[in-house]
């Protein structure tokens, strides 16, 4: 695809972020925010372009996902046109706890 595929957030990926954007706001500097969010925006650039360029996961065959720092995992799906951001995750967090 020329223009890349269509990112769509599920209501709980789009909850994940938030908590990760309050949790930044609350103990970090806003740099340390700044500096996240640019990171998460060129991963989601870097899906858009190319869904295959992270790594399967564990879960799912169709479920890829993405290290946007060591506190926090993307993970989402390729579907025809769009692909989906299904959860922001906490890396600390037990991965048992994952739903997908």
């Amino acid at each position: 695809m020329k223009s890349g595929y269509k990112i769509v957030w599920t209501n709980i990926a789009e909850a994940d972020l938030e908590n990760v954007i309050n949790s930044l706001e609350d103990n970090w500097t806003h740099r340390e925010l700044n500096k996240f969010l640019k990171k998460l925006d060129k991963i989601i650039t870097l899906i858009k372009n190319n869904p295959k360029t992270f790594p399967k996961s564990n879960f799912k065959i169709d479920i890829r996902r993405a290290v946007v720092n060591k506190q926090n995992s993307l993970y989402y799906r390729k579907k025809e046109n769009t692909v989906e951001i299904l959860r922001l995750f906490d890396n600390r967090k037990d991965i048992s706890s994952l739903e997908l």
